[in-house]
C-alpha cells in the first residue's frame, strides 16, 4: 500500500510540473540563429523535454543572419522560427510570412561601435563620422537602428559608407585593426568590448527606435497546421516563465548554448544579456498584440521598420502590419486550459 501511494505521489507531482502529456509526436521545422539570447527558449525546451509534452519533434535550421533565413523560406527548409523585424518585414512583402509574437525587445542590444581610442572624439564631434565606412550587416536590425542613431546625432542616414559584412567578419575586421566603427547585435557588442576595447556610439534605444524580435511562420503552413503553430508558442513562451523563475540555472544553461553555436561570452556579458533584453509572456503578448479599435503596439513598431526598409529601397512600399501581424495564434494558446497553464506554469501568481 505505501509503494502504491507514493507511486500515485510521484505521478501526481510529475503532472503538475508538465500538464501536457501527447504519445504522438509531429514533426515541426524551426529557423532561428545560434549564440542569440532570443533562441534561448528552444535550447531550454531541448533541455528540459517540453516539445515532446506538446507533441512536437523540431527539426532546427540555423542561419547567420535574418535575411538568409526569410530566402530559405520557399524550399519549406523550415515551418517557425525567431528572427529580426527587419527580415520579418521583408518576409512578409516576399515570402508570404506571418509575424505572430515578439522573441524580446532588442532596442538596447543593436549599437553602433567604435574603436575605444576614437570613441572621445567622435563623441566631441559626431560630424567626422561623415565619409568614414560603417561596417554592419545589411537588411537587419543593426541597419535600422544605426540609421536612427546616425540621424540622432545629427548626420544623415546616409553619411557613413555602409559596409555589408556578416557579423563574424565585422568582429574580426576590428580585433584586426581593419575597420573602426561597427554596427553588431549583442552578443557581438560585448565581444568587441572584450576584444577590441569598443564602447557604444548609440544604440537603438538611444536613437529612440523600438527593435523587436519577431516570431514567424510562413502563412501556407499556419493554415494547415494551426495547433502546431500554437504549441510552439507554448513551448517559447514556456521557456521565458522558466528562466525569470529560475535565473541561475537559465544563465548557466545560456552560456553552455552560445558554447554551442561557436561564441563564448562571459557571465558578466550574460547578465547582460538577461538585463538588456525584455521579454513578453503570454498575456504581455497578447497586450501588445491587441488591437481594438485601432493599430496595435506592434503595428506601430513594425510600421517604423517598414518605413525604413522603404526609404532604402529595398522593398517599394511599406506593408500594412495588420496584413502580415497576427494575435490569432497567441490567442489560441489563451483558449486553450492546458495549454495555457503550461505556457505560463512559472509565472509568479
Amino acid at each position: 500500500m505505501k509503494r502504491i501511494l507514493a507511486s500515485l505521489a510521484l505521478a501526481t507531482a510529475l503532472s503538475a510540473t508538465t500538464p501536457l502529456s501527447v504519445s504522438a509526436q509531429t514533426p515541426i521545422g524551426v529557423s532561428y540563429q545560434p549564440s542569440l539570447y532570443w533562441a534561448l527558449p528552444f535550447h531550454y525546451a531541448n533541455v528540459k523535454g517540453w516539445w515532446k509534452d506538446v507533441g512536437l519533434t523540431p527539426n532546427f535550421t540555423t542561419f547567420p543572419a535574418g535575411a538568409p533565413q526569410i530566402a530559405a523560406a520557399p524550399s519549406k527548409s523550415w515551418d517557425v522560427g525567431g528572427t529580426g523585424s527587419v527580415p520579418a518585414v521583408l518576409g512578409a512583402v516576399r515570402f508570404n510570412i506571418l509575424t505572430i509574437g515578439i522573441t524580446n525587445d532588442e532596442s538596447k542590444t543593436n549599437a553602433m561601435m567604435v574603436r575605444g581610442d576614437k570613441f572621445d572624439a567622435v563623441k566631441a564631434n559626431p560630424a567626422s563620422l561623415k565619409g568614414q565606412r560603417l561596417l554592419l550587416t545589411t537588411n537587419s536590425t543593426v541597419d535600422y537602428a544605426a540609421r536612427k542613431c546616425l540621424v540622432k546625432m545629427g548626420l544623415a542616414a546616409n553619411d557613413m559608407q555602409f559596409v555589408n559584412l556578416g557579423q563574424a567578419q565585422i568582429i574580426t575586421a576590428l580585433t584586426s585593426n581593419n575597420g573602426d566603427f561597427a554596427g553588431v547585435w549583442a552578443p557581438n557588442t560585448y565581444t568587441l568590448e572584450d576584444r577590441a576595447n569598443a564602447k557604444y556610439l548609440c544604440s537603438g534605444a538611444d536613437a529612440g527606435a523600438i527593435v523587436p524580435g519577431a516570431l514567424i511562420v510562413r502563412a501556407d503552413f499556419a493554415k494547415e497546421r494551426p495547433d502546431d503553430v500554437a504549441k510552439f508558442l507554448a513551448v517559447f513562451l514556456r521557456g521565458w516563465s522558466w528562466a525569470k523563475a529560475n535565473p541561475a540555472e537559465a544563465r548557466a544553461l545560456a552560456l553552455d548554448f552560445y558554447k554551442q553555436g561557436g561564441l563564448e561570452v562571459t557571465p558578466r556579458a550574460m547578465d547582460q544579456e538577461f538585463a538588456l533584453r525584455p521579454v513578453f509572456g503570454l498575456d504581455e503578448q497578447l497586450k501588445i498584440l491587441a488591437r481594438g479599435a485601432g493599430a496595435s503596439t506592434v503595428d506601430g513598431w513594425f510600421g517604423e521598420i517598414g518605413k525604413f526598409i522603404t526609404d532604402v529601397g529595398t522593398i517599394p512600399a511599406n506593408p500594412e502590419p495588420k496584413g502580415y501581424i497576427t494575435d490569432d495564434f497567441m490567442k489560441r494558446v489563451a483558449a486553450d486550459p492546458k495549454l495555457r497553464a503550461f505556457a505560463t506554469e512559472f509565472d509568479k501568481k
